[in-house]
């Protein structure tokens, strides 16, 4: 038999394409079209209905960048179309390549209410399923002439300062029409069939008995009235589509989703409006699909929407009781995972589960991240601790060179713990679950033989309007048909419980889940780090010190109404592409602007509660709220400081430059303002490695082959400049306590001031680089070649660290050449090491290399600014202060210490005298990560704790004041399962047991 199907598959995309499509909508009349524009920002619904309009019509150009245009239509359905299904079409001039990247609009009644949104693949509101005639139509369209940014081209019209005021838009059909239903339905049949029959085997049978249905069925349309033949065509098509499926079939949980963004190509309030555009098409296709069941997995898009459109958030309400509209994940937003913080990452969930149990009165037990850029090694326990037990991602599908060997596995964290982990083998959280992706799904799936099911996202995402009615006539036609995977909509708990249940011993995967991808993501943008870093550290100090206070003092009241309003604003901005640098510049500008005010809110809490504190007096005294003793003040304490040891001293080096000393250290630096000596005076050993300099700035090209701010390349090591030129060097700090060299240096477009710093007592050398840049695709680094054979380098990470090998063995190795890390990176030969510490910056590389004399340099770099174009064109451009330290012979736990110091700075406030701890804890490898009052203002005081250095520990903690009982408590502060209510021991201290990076939340109850 010779091979029919390209003559049957171009026949049939040109019928349908050209006669069966266009005519799903038989007759049509125009309505009346009005507009107004909305002059700056988006107004309340009010205002856009009682506006002044005047009369446009399809055609019309509309919308320049960013713009608001509100169109009023009205009209009357015919009298003739009586008995007729009738929908308007509403096309704003919609791209249908691009769901999502373009306008986008929502449709509300003249009181107000919301009806549906409109978007490219869902133009169309239902008027009538079966109508009386001459029923009137008045609706008004919030649309948004959101500009198209998808290009990877640099362009200014990602911030409305800088975008044009041309209009993007030309307004397309507004039409009254008759739905024909029964042509809808052979559209429907026709494309399951031919996705069916590209799929399959050239010599299977199958394909053959689908080709000559479809035949048929064309063979029955009378194309000059499809309406009238679409019954007939679709009978030729029932045998096939009754054909049930194999039993072996690979079997698919669809789940509708929506996958929006939090802010990327559009800014923070488009985003409220996007959600609610989604969430109303989704409410208004469950009235008319009971079987149709959505997952929403970001609690702060549901409290935009309860916030800005109270009505459709009590339909949502609603949905979510009768068990369609499922919330998903339990975070507040789908943060980044490689660079938030510890206490972070707890409050994403803390806060997120804590939303969906107020409002809703359910708890999560999935974690639903399939886009961030890649997963840390501390989410297992950090998921188990929020009460979940599943995990699912896709977005390791994008790995550039490793292929990820399983689908479903047990995923295995730093600390032990091990949460059931699933990655689609569809590759995408925007199916259309048509039958080249389902067919995808089944041959890409790892697990055959053991398992048999996946689970598959679809819906158009980011504004695109999310699942469809023709998805959900996709999935009917494919619960049980031959040649294709089962498909069968549910929910995804429902999934990941037969999951289990089939495959409980699947394969364990140890360790992070890197993405061979997007690693730029760890650099774009330092002032948005900066910011993240920084909030981080004074919602640290202001929970504690509010905590101490409310607890120590008469009349100072805890703010728990201002501490979780600004934990929220941070949690936010930990989203996926605005912490990772990866958001148009609009998104990047307000970042700047609101961690600016969230650190004046919260420098003013903690100061707030240290005067209560410190109480009236002149003595000075240091607030020390990192989680280790300094300068003999105790950690979460205050006090006068100890003595700080030998002065330091500075010298001229000779050839040039200072040589800088304080009886722990000496620091040479060179006539080239580098630092060429970092010797360990205790420990009698040199950092560096022979004739090599640290310090030392050096610069790549940096022109990725895609996706600008997130992604470098390997290649671009194959070109560096070394900045050594030296514009000037003095030595502007000397003095007993503290002696500084300041060198001064420019290169391309760019100025840099570096400042070189010892300090009496210390072990580390403080380093600061002030950089006005001004460079184009450029990367800008910081090299530290070290005299240390070291095969595996140790990253902070949220509660813990993360071992990664400096070799490149296999491509596993080699894929991680740019890597992430927290406060401290740290290499080391067995019994001394080296730490190098930041306060703000994430990406560093590691890398070692055998020299002549035969030793081994192991060169640590940390990633200090890029200059992408895309997509913001001025991407890093400006001023920035970059802090690190070096710190020679330190062990972990000296760079667990160290980054803690270096992140919280000391305060200085004259008060009576000094302020015990809240609590204390006697064993400095037990870090307290927090100290709060609880959520529910019982008064009970949370401290969360960690082992952080990788051993099994011991410690007891000491509570400063009288508490009755203490018990174990997840991360939404309740107690764990099997928890037993302790109390104190008689001294009221409580004994502590950890395993390697176990995190322990304590739940203390006052008296």
């Amino acid at each position: 038999m010779h091979d029919d199907r390209s003559i049957t598959e171009h026949r049939l995309r040109r019928v349908l394409r050209e006669r069966i499509k266009p005519a799903v909508r038989s007759r049509s009349v125009p309505l009346a079209v009005e507009r107004w524009e909305a002059p700056g920002e988006p107004v309340p619904v009010a205002e856009g209905l009682a506006a002044p309009y005047r009369p446009c019509a399809a055609g019309d150009p509309w919308g320049p960048a960013w713009g608001t245009t509100w169109f009023k239509v009205t009209g009357t359905v015919p009298a003739s179309w009586a008995g007729r299904t009738v929908e308007a079409v509403l096309d704003l001039g919609f791209d249908r390549m691009m769901p999502g990247f373009q306008c986008e609009g929502l449709v509300h009644r003249a009181d107000g209410g919301e009806v549906k949104g409109l978007n490219p693949y869902n133009d169309w509101v239902r008027v009538a399923d079966r109508a009386e005639g001459g029923e009137r139509v008045e609706w008004y369209v919030e649309a948004a002439s959101n500009p198209v940014l998808v290009d990877h081209a640099a362009t200014y019209e990602g911030d409305l300062r800088t975008s044009g005021d041309q209009p993007l838009y030309r307004l397309a059909r507004m039409d009254l029409t008759v739905f024909e239903t029964e042509v809808w339905e052979l559209v429907q049949d026709l494309e399951v069939l031919h996705e069916l029959m590209t799929q399959l085997d050239v010599q299977d049978a199958r394909r053959y008995a689908v080709l000559h249905a479809v035949e048929a069925a064309l063979d029955a349309v009378d194309l000059g009235d499809v309406p009238g033949t679409a019954a007939a065509a679709r009978a030729q098509l029932a045998g096939v589509l009754s054909s049930p499926a194999h039993a072996s079939a690979h079997r698919i949980s669809a789940v509708g989703h929506a996958h929006i963004d939090s802010a990327w190509l559009w800014p923070l309030r488009e985003t409220v409006r996007k959600v609610s555009r989604t969430a109303s098409n989704v409410v208004h296709l469950m009235d008319g699909h009971p079987e149709f069941v959505f997952a929403m997995s970001q609690a702060q898009q549901l409290d935009w929407i309860k916030t800005s459109r109270p009505e459709l958030f009590e339909q949502i309400k609603k949905k979510i009781a009768d068990g369609q509209f499922v919330p998903v994940g339990g975070m507040w937003v789908e943060s980044d995972t490689n660079m938030v913080g510890g206490e972070a990452m707890a409050r994403q969930f803390l806060y997120g589960k804590k939303f969906l149990l107020d409002e809703f009165g359910i708890e999560t037990h999935n974690v639903w991240l399939p886009d961030s850029f890649g997963y840390t090694a501390a989410m297992p326990q950090i998921v188990k601790l929020a009460g979940a037990k599943w995990f699912l991602t896709q977005k390791i599908s994008w790995s550039q060179v490793n292929k990820f060997p399983h689908h479903t596995f047990w995923w295995e964290g730093i600390d032990g713990t091990r949460v059931f982990t699933h990655f689609p083998p569809v590759d995408t959280y925007n199916s259309d679950l048509g039958g080249a992706q389902l067919a995808h799904a089944a041959r890409n799936y790892q697990e055959k033989g053991r398992g048999s099911r996946s689970l598959v996202p679809f819906g158009w995402g980011d504004g695109g309007g999310g699942p469809t009615r023709e998805h959900l006539a996709r999935a009917a036609r494919q619960r049980d048909l031959e040649g294709s995977p089962r498909v069968e909509i549910e929910r995804p708990d429902a999934f990941f419980e037969k999951a289990h249940a089939e495959y409980g011993d699947a394969p364990v995967w140890a360790g992070e889940l890197y993405l061979e991808l997007h690693r730029g993501t760890y650099t774009s943008q330092a002032k948005t780090k900066q910011g993240n870093r920084r909030s981080e550290s004074l919602l640290r100090e202001a929970e504690l010190w509010a905590a101490t206070a409310t607890v120590r003092t008469e009349g100072y009241a805890y703010p728990y109404e201002d501490l979780e309003r600004l934990w929220k604003t941070v949690l936010l901005h930990q989203f996926h592409d605005i912490l990772p640098g990866s958001s148009i510049a609009w998104v990047h500008r307000e970042a700047r602007a609101t961690y600016a005010a969230v650190r004046e809110e919260l420098q003013a809490i903690t100061l707030a509660a240290q005067r209560a504190l410190a109480g009236p007096g002149e003595e000075e005294l240091v607030f020390n709220c990192a989680p280790h003793a300094r300068r003999g003040v105790p950690a979460g304490g205050a006090g006068v400081p100890a003595a700080a040891g030998q002065p330091v001293t500075v010298e001229e080096r000779h050839g040039g430059g200072h040589v800088l000393a304080n009886g722990r250290l000496l620091v040479e630096i060179d006539g080239r303002g580098l630092i060429v000596s970092a010797y360990d005076l205790e420990g009698r050993r040199e950092s560096l490695a022979p004739g090599a300099a640290a310090n030392l700035l050096q610069i790549h090209p940096d022109f990725p082959n895609m996706w600008d701010a997130w992604d470098i390349d390997a290649f671009y090591r194959h070109k560096v400049t070394d900045l050594v030129a030296l514009d000037s060097m003095e030595v502007t700090g000397g003095g007993p306590d503290a002696a500084t060299v300041t060198v001064t240096r420019s290169f391309g477009s760019s100025t840099a001031v570096q400042t070189v710093t010892l300090r009496a007592g210390a072990r580390t050398v403080d380093l600061v680089t002030d950089v006005e840049w001004h460079e184009t695709e450029k990367f800008l680094k910081a090299a530290f070649p070290l005299d240390v054979k070291a095969e595996r380098s140790a990253s902070e990470t949220q509660f813990g660290h993360v071992h990664r090998a400096t070799h490149t063995n296999t491509s596993w190795e080699a894929a991680k050449f740019e890597i992430c890390a927290h406060r401290w990176i740290h290499v080391e030969e067995p019994g001394w090491g080296v730490a190098l510490l930041n306060d703000s910056t994430y990406g560093h590389d590691v890398t070692r290399d055998v020299r002549p004399d035969g030793g081994q340099t192991t060169t640590v770099r940390l990633s200090l600014l890029r200059a992408p174009r895309y997509p913001d064109p001025e991407t890093d451009q400006g001023g920035h202060t970059l802090r690190f330290s070096l710190a020679p012979g330190a062990q972990i736990g000296d760079a667990v210490r160290e980054g803690h110091a270096l992140n919280l700075p000391e305060r200085v406030l004259t008060g009576a005298g000094p302020v015990a701890p809240l609590l204390a804890v006697d064993n400095d490898a037990v870090v307290v990560e927090a100290v709060k009052l609880a959520e529910d203002r019982s008064g009970d005081v949370i401290v969360r704790l960690y082992e952080s250095r990788g051993g099994r520990a011991t410690a007891v903690l000491t509570p400063g004041f009288a508490a009755t009982a203490a018990v174990e408590s997840d991360l939404l502060e309740r107690p764990l399962p099997g928890a037993a209510v302790a109390a104190p021991a008689p001294d009221g201290t409580v004994a502590l047991a950890l395993r390697p990076f176990q995190i322990v939340t304590v739940r203390l109850h006052r008296a």
